[in-house]
């Protein structure tokens, strides 16, 4: 056994390719810690240890655990934090978050089923050739999520606060339009990597395009969809307490106004509060994905991915 095994070794796979890729990044890595613009040493001065120390052991801690003689309990302190600015900003960046999920989701279920190159098809599921017509459907409605998930978020809210000027709008938008190309995309790859018998046997009872996508796709499919929403949807939780930094009242805006007050002990309760939120949202992602398993919904796995 041990001869074959060290013979199966000897005769395994090799790739001059991928070995001398891996020593160009190893290489690579450790020119960067020694030469380059980024001055690597620069993290451990004595001047960094006493800046560390400093936030530790005052900036970062509650205001009334800094004073001889505090006039309000920590407690109170951190109610005061909640009542003012937190409850306000979790809320905001809970709301903008769903609100852009939502429009994404609901582009998604529209655009998944037109950018599958199985199911726009001259004859879904039976022929695979696909005439030029919906092949320019589809590369048009694949490109498209290409290009709205290209432009990162922040880029989408500077254009749309000079349009639509400072509201929450510009940062449900925003998120909204990034993450509809992704979702839309990520859909379009779940639909195209079905099964096709179901499918074909439909169509050989005679169903059409439509009642095969509403019959077979769409269940199939939505398991899926739904977990990589909810993925998605976690994301933009933290996307939205970034872009609250542009001037939208959300948690963002407030660790903003805090760290430009030098009150490092509020911002990060108030980062803390956004953590919590994410936390909240991957807990019900989890009880969702749970659900999906046991309702037996989550659709069959697929046979690998198919670029756009």
């Amino acid at each position: 056994m041990n001869e074959r095994l060290a013979q199966l070794y000897r005769d395994r796979p090799r790739s001059r390719f991928l070995r001398w890729s891996v020593a160009a990044l190893a290489l690579l890595a450790v020119g960067v810690w020694f030469t380059g613009e980024i001055a690597i040493g620069e993290l451990f001065t004595a001047r960094r240890a006493d800046n560390l120390e400093r936030f530790l052991t005052e900036e970062a801690l509650p205001a009334p655990m800094r004073q001889e003689n505090p006039t309000q309990s920590v407690a109170a302190w951190f109610g005061e934090i909640w009542e003012s600015r937190g409850r306000e900003g979790l809320l905001a960046t809970f709301w903008i978050s769903w609100l852009a999920m939502t429009l994404a989701g609901l582009y998604a279920l529209l655009a998944t089923p037109l950018g599958s190159r199985t199911l726009m098809a001259q004859d879904p599921y039976l022929r695979p050739e696909r005439g030029r017509g919906w092949r320019a459907l589809t590369t048009a409605v694949r490109s498209f999520n290409v290009l709205l998930r290209a432009v990162p978020e922040y880029i989408w809210a500077f254009l749309l606060l000079a349009v639509l000027g400072p509201s929450a709008w510009p940062a449900v938008l925003a998120l909204a339009i990034h993450n509809a190309g992704i979702v839309a995309r990520l859909g379009s790859d779940v639909a195209e990597n079905l099964p096709p018998r179901p499918g074909q046997a439909l169509r050989q009872l005679g169903a059409t395009r439509a009642q095969t996508a509403l019959s077979f796709l769409f269940p199939q499919a939505f398991g899926r969809f739904l977990l990589f929403w909810f993925y998605r949807y976690e994301t933009c939780v933290r996307e939205a307490t970034v872009l609250g930094m542009l001037g939208v009242v959300s948690l963002g805006y407030w660790i903003r106004d805090a760290n430009a007050r030098d009150r490092y002990d509020e911002m990060l309760v108030l980062i803390a509060l956004g953590a919590l939120l994410v936390l909240g949202v991957d807990f019900l992602s989890w009880l969702v994905r749970g659900w999906v398993r046991r309702a037996g919904i989550e659709g069959p796995r697929s046979r690998g991915s198919r670029s756009s």
